[in-house]
């Protein structure tokens, strides 16, 4: 590509009032400062508030499932039309992608789905992605668009991503604002609010964890408050916001995709042999299996657990997990190969 990647992800609580309502100014303060960015970089925004901006046109909203799909459903086409009407003065135009967790599971799709988005930036268009709530079941969810975020940021080599909150970045015990996190260890997790915003589904704890995937995977992330004056520059400029800095990554695309955007179906542990065997980039053998969390089937992805029920990598299964079963401590059944396996 000829400009760096930039995606910036934009919370319910972010562009809404205290009462559900979208807030315009925070709209059009999005995209004056976008359209200034527009020329350096290649833009996807990430954009929640489908569903806070449906509610009200539905009678006795609870918060259902089902009425939230029918929100998303009413919303969807009015935030795409807000994000329309103020882009226009710059002369930007926008366009819609609802994604859903087939899109980054099925590597076919998503490349499909990145030739997309190219064809789209050849013709200075926007991406504006959110997830597909009317259609997505509970299983196939996103955990929120903090996750969708991040799959499109490392599965396009993006070199920036902003996630924008209500606050003005993480904050420590006093109340400050943390100006950079060198690594996202569990200190730095530590000082994630670990209460939820009423209107979305994420959070301080949320952003901090798909950060923490990002870095790892090369990319720059910073945590800033869209209400801050220029928030989107100022946090690009490293003058407001949390920096997360990246970590040094030279992994190539496919392995990328295969630890932030394939669907793990199945789950299994491993003892600590095991463990120093794929940390010096081996293979996965039956005999380093302690057992079999979740079941899966051959070609499907895995998440591997050590003994401290903690994820270390993912890796694309060569047997079934009945077949695992059967041949638990065996020496030569190979559950993974090194070559399918991405250590987290």
């Amino acid at each position: 590509m000829s400009k760096p990647i930039l995606v910036i992800k934009f919370g319910t609580a972010s562009i809404t009032r205290e009462n559900g309502d979208l807030d315009e100014t925070v709209i059009a303060g999005i995209a004056r400062q976008v359209a200034a960015l527009h020329d350096t970089y290649h833009i996807v925004l990430v954009s929640s508030g489908a569903v806070a901006a449906g509610k009200q046109f539905l009678r006795q909203y609870n918060g259902s499932i089902s009425e939230r799909k029918a929100a998303a459903a009413i919303g969807n086409p009015l935030l795409l039309n807000k994000y329309t009407r103020y882009f226009a003065p710059y002369n930007i135009a926008v366009a819609q992608s609802l994604c859903e967790r087939q899109h980054f599971s099925n590597r076919d799709q998503f490349l499909q789905l990145k030739r997309t988005y190219e064809e789209l930036w050849a013709s200075n268009i926007i991406p504006i992605a959110n997830e597909n709530d009317v259609v997505s079941s509970l299983e196939l969810k996103f955990s929120d668009n903090d996750e969708l975020a991040t799959l499109i940021a490392v599965g396009f080599g993006a070199s920036l991503l902003l996630f924008s909150t209500s606050v003005a970045g993480v904050l420590d015990k006093s109340g400050q604002v943390v100006p950079q996190i060198d690594v996202i260890d569990k200190n730095a997790l530590a000082l994630a609010d670990k209460e939820k915003s009423a209107l979305g589904l994420g959070g301080m704890v949320s952003k901090l964890t798909f950060a923490r995937l990002a870095t790892r995977m090369g990319i720059r992330v910073v945590i800033f408050g869209i209400r801050t004056t220029d928030g989107i520059l100022n946090a690009i400029a490293g003058k407001t916001g949390t920096l997360c800095l990246p970590q040094p990554c030279s992994m190539p695309a496919r392995k990328k995709w295969l630890a932030s955007g394939s669907l793990v179906t199945g789950r299994i542990m491993i003892d600590q042999g095991a463990q120093a065997a794929l940390e010096k980039r081996h293979s996965l053998l039956a005999v380093g299996v302690k057992s079999v969390l979740e079941k899966f089937e051959c070609g499907e992805v895995i998440e591997i657990v050590n003994e401290d029920n903690i994820a270390i990598a993912v890796g694309r299964a060569r047997i079934a997990s009945e077949t695992l079963d059967v041949n638990l401590k065996a020496q030569n059944t190979e559950v993974a190969h090194a070559d399918d396996i991405v250590l987290l």
